[in-house]
Order: C-alpha cells, then sequence, then structure tokens
C-alpha cells in the first residue's frame, strides 16, 4: 500500500485552533454527534454539548460518577447516557441507562440547565448479571421504537427493545462466547444492519466475527470470521458493511463472511468511515507516533495524511472530520471542494487521477467532460493523438464537436477524425455538417467497408443515426449512387431514389417498378414530382401506374358497393396530373380516354372533360393552355395555316415530305374533331339538365377552332335557335338553314315558330335572287299563320332581286283567306246584335210593364200553390214554406246567375294580372284577337274606367 499516492485533499478548518471548551472540567470519556450537536460525556458524571466550531453551548450531570457511553440519536432529539450513579443498596448495580429529551428542559426557577430526563433504567438484573459493558450501540426503529444493544466482557450482547421512555421493553440475551474462555471472548464492537424488514447485528470479540438475525425467535448466529479487533477498531460503512482493523490490514464483513482486504499495516487505534473514505489512526510501532490516514479505496490513493498526538475519540459532524486528542486538544479536518482538488491535480499532470475522481464522487458530467478535455488536450500537446482521441470520445455530448473536430481537420490525421464522427453518430449527436464531414472522409479514403457499415447501421428502432438527406446528397455527389439509393429506400425518401434513378443512372423501367411497389398516396406525390420525365421516356407504362391510382379496382369496390363514393373520392383525381404532360399532349389524351371509359362519376369529371374537350377541339395538338392563347391566331383557320407552312419548301422532295405530314396532320385533326363532337353528345345526355363539362368553355373553345358541328350541337342543346341558325346564315347555307328551321321551328314539338321570321328576314336582306328558298318559306309561314301579310310584304319589299311572282299565290290565297273571315265576323255580328236588341226590350219591359204570374203550381213541390206565395221576376213561384229562411233568390236561376258572377269576377281579376295578359298575347298567333277578346268582355275598358276613377 506504500505505492499509493498521498494527496492533501482535506484542510484544517478553524485555523488549526480547535479544543475542547474550558467549561468541560472532566476528561472526556465518551462522544457522539448528530442534529447539528457534538456531545461529550465526562468522567465526572457530566454531559456537555458543543456547537459548530466546538463553541460550549450547555451541560449537565447526567449521572454523579462517570458517563461511560453516550449516543446522540437522529430522528428525535433523545439523548442516550450510560454511566454509574449513586448504589442505592447492595443488590442494585449503580450501572444505569438514562434518556434525555433535549427538547424539553426542566423548569424555569431550577438553579441548573439540564434537559428533562424522560427514562432511567437499571442495565444488570438478576436475570441479566453484572458485567463491565465494552461498546454500547442504538438502533432508531420507527419512532418511539429503540433497539439498544449493550456488549460486555464476558462475550454476552444485552439487548433492550421498545419504548424506552415509557418503559415498555423487551429485555433479552445474545451470548457471543462463553465467558469462561479468555479475555478475548470481550465485546470490542457492535453494528446494525437494517435491509427493508431484515434487522441484523454484527458483533466483534478479539477472537470472532459474529452475525446475529434478529428476525428471528431465538436469534440465530452465525459465525463469519474466526478473527476479531480491539476496541474503538471496528465500524460501519455507509453500505452496511462492518469494518474492523487489524495490525496487519483492514477487513471488511457482509452477511457471508469476510470480503476485500486491504493491507494498511500498523496498529488501528480508530477506525471512521465518511463520505465513502475510510479514516485510520494507525499508531507507528518503530517511532511510536500516530498517523492519521485518510484513505480513497475507489481510486488507491490517500486523500490525506497527518501525523497527530494520542487520540482519544473521533467523530464526523457539520461536514467534518473531528479528532479528539487526550490533552483535550481537537482536529478539525474537511474536504476541499472538487475545484480545488483538480486544480492540484492538473498541476501535476495527474489526469487519471482527476478523471477516476470525478467518476468516483459522482460530479456531475459537465465536470467529468472538462476534465477529459483538458486531459485530451495534454494528449493532443504530447502528439498521442489517438490517446488524444479516445478523452475526446468520452466528452461528446458536453463538449462541443467542433473544438474536437478543428484539432484533426489534417489530412495525417483524417483517422483520428473519422474515428470521432463515427462515434458522433452513433449516439445520436451528429449534425448534418457532421455527417458530410464523415462521409466525405470515407470517399476519401475509398474505405467502402465501412461506408457500407456507416450506410446500413441502424438503431433499435430501424431508424438510421444520421441526417439522411445529409447522406444522400453526398453519396450522390461522389458518384456513389447506390449507397445514396440504399439510404433513401431504407428511410422512405422517396423522392430522393427516384430522383438518383431517374436524373443519374437512367433507369426508368426501374423507377416505374419501385412506383408501383410505393403506397398509392406515395406514389401519387412521386408521379407529380417525375412524371415529366417518366412520359417522356415510357408513357405508356407511366398511364398504367397513373390508372391504377386513380381508379378503383377491386371486388369489394365495384359500383353499388356501401361506401364506394367515398373511397372513390379519396383516391387521387387526374387533374392532379395534368402538368407532367406538359410536353405529350397525346399522351394525356390517351390517359383521360382510358379513365373516363372506366370512371363515371368521378368529382373531377368536370375538369376531365373540359380538357379533352380542349384536347379534341384544338387544330394543333398541345397541352391545353386556353388562357394564354391568342385569339388573333385563332381567327385564321387552320387550312390557311398548314398551307403556308406547306408552301414555304425549297424543292419537290421537301415540299412532297411537308404535303405529305400535312395530311397526317389533317387526318388526325378530324378524327380528333369527331372524337370531340362525340363527346360533346356522350358528356351531355337526354336525361342530364347540365352537362358533365363547362358550357361556356365549350362554345369558346369552338369558336375560336371554328369548329362548327360541336358549336351548333351545344347551341341546340341550350335551345339557344337563333344562335342556331346565325352559324347557317354566317356560312350561307341555304339547304342547311331551311332544314335546321323545320327541325327547330315546330311548335308542336317544342320548337320556335320566330325562326321563320328571322328566316324571312335573312332573305328579305339577302339581296340576292331566292324566289326557291322565299318560296318554301312563305309555305310554312303560311301553314302556320306566322306573320300577317303586310309583315312579309315588307320585309320581302328589301330584297330588289325578288319579283312579284314570288309572293302572288301566297297574297291571293291570304286575301281570300281574309275575305272569308270578314264574311263570317259579319254574320257573328249580326246574330249579337239581334240578341242585344231583344235582351234590351225585355229590360225595358222589366222596367215599365207590370208582370202577370199566372203559375197554379209550386215549382219546387209541383202542388197547387196557395197562399202565402212567392213570384220572382223570372216567372218561378214558391210556396213559402218551400223556400228557406231568408231566401231572396230564385232557387231555379241562382246557380246560373252565380256562374254568370263568378265568371264576371275572375275577368276583373285578370284584368290586374299583366303577365298573364302579355303572356297570352306572347303565345297566340294573333294577339289582336286576345286583346278584341278583353275589350269584348269590357274587362279593359272596366279596369281603365277604375283607374280614371
Amino acid at each position: 500500500m506504500y505505492q499509493w499516492r498521498k494527496f492533501e485533499f482535506f484542510e484544517e478548518k478553524y485555523a488549526g485552533k480547535c479544543a475542547i471548551p474550558d467549561d468541560v472540567t472532566g476528561n472526556v470519556e465518551c462522544c457522539s454527534s448528530g442534529r447539528g450537536k457534538v456531545v461529550v460525556g465526562c468522567d465526572d458524571g457530566t454531559v456537555n454539548l458543543l456547537d459548530r466550531g466546538l463553541k460550549f453551548n450547555y451541560g449537565f450531570q447526567a449521572h454523579s460518577s462517570s458517563v461511560l457511553f453516550v449516543q446522540q440519536l437522529k430522528q428525535r432529539n433523545f439523548l442516550v447516557t450510560i454511566g454509574e450513579d449513586e448504589q442505592i443498596s447492595p443488590q442494585l448495580s449503580a450501572m444505569c441507562l438514562k434518556v434525555f429529551d433535549l427538547d424539553k428542559m426542566q423548569a424555569e426557577g431550577s438553579s441548573t440547565t439540564s434537559p428533562e430526563c424522560v427514562q432511567i433504567l437499571r442495565i444488570f438484573t438478576n436475570q441479566f448479571p453484572e458485567a463491565k459493558i465494552t461498546s454500547f450501540l442504538v438502533l432508531e426503529e420507527a419512532p418511539p421504537i429503540l433497539f439498544i444493544a449493550i456488549g460486555l466482557d464476558n462475550g454476552c450482547i444485552y439487548c433492550i427493545k421498545g419504548d424506552i421512555a415509557r418503559e415498555r421493553i423487551t429485555r433479552f440475551k445474545l451470548e457471543v462466547e462463553n465467558s469462561e474462555k479468555s479475555h478475548s471472548s470481550s465485546i470490542t464492537g457492535l453494528g446494525f444492519r437494517v435491509d427493508g424488514h431484515s434487522r441484523q447485528l454484527f458483533s466483534v470479540t478479539q477472537s470472532s466475527v459474529s452475525l446475529f438475525s434478529l428476525q428471528e425467535q431465538p436469534p440465530r448466529r452465525q459465525t463469519l470470521d474466526q478473527i476479531g479487533s480491539s476496541v474503538n477498531s471496528v465500524t460501519m460503512s455507509d453500505r452496511s458493511e462492518l469494518i474492523i482493523g487489524r495490525p496487519e490490514a483492514v477487513y471488511f464483513y457482509e452477511v457471508d463472511g469476510r470480503g476485500p482486504c486491504w493491507a494498511f499495516e500498523g496498529e488501528k487505534k480508530f477506525l471512521g468511515w465518511f463520505r465513502g473514505y475510510l479514516l485510520c489512526v494507525i499508531a507507528d510501532q518503530r517511532n511510536g507516533k500516530n498517523t492519521f490516514n485518510i484513505y480513497d479505496l475507489k481510486n488507491r490513493l490517500i486523500a490525506q495524511s497527518l501525523v497527530v498526538k494520542e487520540v482519544s475519540q473521533m467523530l464526523c459532524e457539520w461536514g467534518n472530520i473531528i479528532l479528539i486528542m487526550a490533552d483535550k486538544s481537537a482536529l478539525c479536518i474537511g474536504e476541499k471542494d472538487m475545484e480545488s482538488k483538480l486544480d492540484m491535480l492538473f498541476k501535476k499532470n495527474l489526469y487519471t487521477v482527476a478523471i477516476n475522481l470525478v467518476q468516483s464522487q459522482q460530479a456531475d458530467a459537465a465536470a467529468t467532460s472538462e476534465v477529459l478535455r483538458k486531459y485530451g488536450d495534454h494528449l493532443y500537446g504530447k502528439q498521442d493523438y489517438d490517446e488524444a482521441m479516445a478523452q475526446y470520445i468520452q466528452t461528446i455530448g458536453h463538449l462541443e464537436p467542433s473544438y474536437v473536430i478543428q484539432k484533426f481537420l489534417d489530412a495525417q490525421r483524417i483517422y483520428n477524425l473519422t474515428n470521432y464522427l463515427e462515434k458522433l453518430h452513433e449516439r445520436g449527436l451528429a449534425s448534418k455538417d457532421h455527417t458530410t464531414l464523415l462521409l466525405n472522409c470515407y470517399t476519401k479514403l475509398k474505405d467502402v467497408e465501412k461506408l457500407n457499415v456507416f450506410i446500413k447501421s441502424e438503431d433499435g428502432v430501424g431508424e438510421h443515426k444520421f441526417d439522411v438527406e445529409t447522406a444522400i446528397r453526398v453519396c450522390r455527389a461522389a458518384n456513389y449512387h447506390e449507397h445514396a439509393m440504399y439510404v433513401a429506400k431504407k428511410s422512405g425518401r422517396h423522392e430522393w431514389y427516384l430522383k438518383i434513378l431517374l436524373e443519374d443512372l437512367g433507369r426508368f423501367d426501374e423507377a416505374l417498378v419501385y412506383i408501383s411497389s410505393l403506397e398509392p398516396s406515395q406514389a401519387g406525390l412521386t408521379v407529380e414530382e417525375y412524371g415529366k420525365i417518366l412520359i417522356e421516356h415510357k408513357p405508356a407504362e407511366t398511364i398504367e401506374i397513373l390508372m391504377r391510382l386513380c381508379i378503383m379496382e377491386g371486388e369489394s369496390l365495384k359500383e353499388g358497393t356501401s361506401g364506394s363514393t367515398y373511397l372513390l373520392s379519396m383516391l387521387p383525381s387526374p387533374v392532379d396530373f395534368l402538368n407532367i404532360f406538359i410536353h405529350r399532349p397525346e399522351s394525356l389524351m390517351d390517359f383521360l380516354e382510358k379513365y373516363i371509359n372506366k370512371v363515371k362519376d368521378s368529382s373531377a369529371q368536370v375538369e376531365i372533360h373540359n380538357t379533352l374537350l380542349e384536347l379534341y377541339i384544338s387544330n394543333d395538338l398541345s397541352f391545353p393552355s386556353l388562357s394564354q392563347s391568342d385569339a388573333s391566331q385563332n381567327d385564321v383557320s387552320y387550312r390557311e395555316r398548314t398551307s403556308s407552312r406547306a408552301g414555304v419548301s425549297n424543292g419537290k422532295l421537301k415540299y412532297g415530305y411537308q404535303e405529305k405530314e400535312t395530311l397526317n396532320v389533317e387526318k388526325d385533326r378530324l378524327e380528333r374533331r369527331q372524337k370531340g363532337l362525340a363527346l360533346l353528345k356522350s358528356a351531355w345526355p337526354s336525361e342530364m339538365e347540365h352537362p358533365l363539362y363547362d358550357v361556356d368553355l365549350a362554345i369558346i373553345l369552338c369558336e375560336m377552332n371554328t369548329f362548327k358541328e360541336g358549336l351548333l350541337y351545344i347551341y341546340e342543346k341550350m335551345k339557344l335557335y337563333k344562335e342556331v341558325i346565325a352559324c347557317y346564315m354566317q356560312a350561307h347555307d341555304h339547304e342547311g338553314l331551311i332544314a335546321c328551321c323545320k327541325k327547330l321551328g315546330d311548335s308542336d314539338q317544342g320548337g320556335d315558330q320566330s325562326l321563320w321570321a328571322d328566316l324571312l328576314k335573312y332573305f328579305g336582306e339577302l339581296g340576292e335572287d331566292c324566289s326557291k328558298e322565299v318560296k318554301e318559306v312563305l309555305s310554312y309561314i303560311e301553314r302556320d299563320d306566322i306573320l300577317p301579310p303586310i309583315v312579309v310584304l315588307q320585309t320581302l319589299a328589301r330584297n330588289q332581286c325578288l319579283t312579284l311572282s314570288v309572293i302572288k299565290d301566297y297574297i291571293a290565297r291570304k286575301l281570300e283567306q281574309e275575305s272569308e273571315m270578314i264574311e263570317e265576323d259579319r254574320h257573328s255580328i249580326d246574330k249579337y246584335q239581334e240578341e242585344t236588341l231583344a235582351m234590351r226590350k225585355e229590360i225595358e219591359d222589366l222596367r215599365t210593364n207590370a208582370r202577370i204570374f199566372q203559375l197554379s203550381k209550386c215549382t219546387a213541390c209541383t202542388f197547387t200553390l196557395d197562399l202565402p206565395a212567392v213570384h220572382f221576376m223570372c216567372m218561378h213561384s214558391f210556396h213559402q214554406r218551400c223556400l228557406g229562411d231568408n231566401e231572396k233568390e230564385c232557387p231555379e236561376c241562382a246557380p246560373e246567375y252565380r256562374s254568370v258572377l263568378e265568371t264576371k269576377r275572375s275577368l276583373e281579376q285578370n284584368a290586374n294580372d299583366q303577365d298573364c295578359f302579355f303572356q297570352k298575347v306572347k303565345s297566340s298567333k294573333d294577339g289582336f284577337s286576345v286583346i278584341a277578346e278583353y275589350f269584348g268582355k269590357g274587362v279593359v275598358s272596366k279596369t281603365r274606367n277604375r283607374s280614371n276613377s
């Protein structure tokens, strides 16, 4: 043990001027500490309490003769003493145990200041014979229970357990050795071991070490060793280990026997334990001096070594070690702070000792890291780079990595730097820059094996310990494409995986297979980003993947299945992928055609049909860009553009090639327009009010690209018949114009008869000979009586090329019809005048002449009429009894009269309904007849009279 280094980790307190106060008059026999006090028992029976710095607080007379043992309790402020008192009788021993409550002082007015003695026990009784007390120990169980062990020189241990203050106690005896043996049977030391509910008691004699299991009844004794120790050389460690000192060594004991021993030579006068340190007062027989050593057993060093005088007591309090000498002087020793100890070690370059010291004393990680850093700097300065890096690696997590990296950036130390960066990544503390630096180290070293290990290493949950994107980017830049792809695939960075496949390696088939293996949502995102490249090189395969993404498949998702509509709404829409077809509109057309053939109820069907229509109708097959189109350019016909394109030729071969190309383009355009017309029709079935495309957009497309067939279909579906015939008029298609009016001008089939009037007006303003067409139009106008002859004459008179022969027959027939109608009207007028004259005559007769009622029978009951009777002006007579009460109208004529009144009232109400009046005028072939009818019924005139009034 002489090889152990000696240090001065402790220092004397109070400038070495520490001693037992003069107020303590007797010789010190025993000491104890706790609860911020040092308790000193003297041979004069007094007990003295000392404060910090061994300053006297107070003392009191505990025993009359001498205080042999004293112990300050920790849980309660009780003091337990053993001493000699006056012997009352020869049968009773003078030795007694007292318990003092230090929180309760004697009543005021007493002559001395002393705590209250709560209990006095006689130690020796008839059952427990008197012997010399050699050791004493108190264990505090759950308050107020105490367990007191008293060791005797006869090898016995007297035990007292219970509530001492209330004298509710149990006494029993433990025998270690027979008293008949030699003096070596004296109990020299005791120690309690508490493990949960288990209570064990170590006992030491000069020749043995024993262990009693107190939870068993009777307590079981177990001999741990056949060697012992003397008094004051027994103590307990903070891990409840028994420590005994012998001249040759210091021994540690646990419940199963002897443990480690430390060969510290010399007689052990005192043994103690303080904060993990072993305290020893060793007598050197060669020079007669006493040495006080403080051993750090973990780090195998002597923390302090002092030559001291004769020591009588050793105890610990206030974080200090207190040695009381035989001459009442004292030595207080305190541990230096960690910083001071480390400074001392750093000055001696004892970095290994410093590291062990901070680790053994459980210093915080920051302090340990600082020591390791200094050690590493020391080794780095000595150019021991490998060992220096070993120290720096231990600082990871506390020391800034840039501090270490900066030291090892030299190419000659790239291996050390690589090692540090690897450890940094293993602990998950690497940044993106660290990953970049490590991968660059691998690539410079061309260490593919280590690169493989680093790239393919994973932690417990399958995630990489480095920044994935940085690793991919560095590997890709260094042309380690396979490694970059591995990381991208393993970490689910599909966009990087595909970027490498497509942009760096050009492996399009593999990229398509990879996209097919992804989840639909991920596959959709990757196709959106890289679809342009895939469509350019693998259009058919890419469209197949898009179809799988956008179309619901499987038996459980068939049309009509519950929840299919919701699931369909969760699928990607073809609209999301339109941008990838920017340079391949023919592929877009193919994709959308396949989609609408499969899916009939997509949420984006309007956008899809709009896009398809634009592709079909456009003169040049290009990506839909209606917002960027120039209207002036679109006004130019397709034929003019193709002819001008074909005209630019430098030779016959070139001209022939361009002509062939033009024919192919023209053929493709016609096919697309046929598809466009079919789409216009199929996307607007008869049972639907609105089509599956934007009507306004469709009209604009048809007009911009001069797609007449589509425009006519849309106008017809929207019942914009005037716009339909306007298209024919612009094209001067007279045959088609008349056919269109035949189809759309028939009111019986929901047509608009006014189209014939517009058609007649067109021919009247045409300025050319169109006699044949006019005659055909006049035949339909005459058949349906659409226009009056005067209007026809005025309209056709504007065309200077038409002769009277065109309308001669029409006029003759109309005049004949008008003559017949006039004749019929005259007959009607005569009839109405005769009826009116008769009515007026009857009214006058009623006013001026008397009425003679000659009926002899009642009109109601047909019996002979007798009085009282009631006669009405309509020549009906009734018994008064046959009429109801207050009956003032003829029961026979009243219904007819009420009907007339109701009709009149209805006409008056209709006179106020102007919308109904104008609707009838508009819908009638002859509006004048409707107005004449209203005047004839007196509705219009009466309304005017009311308004005037």
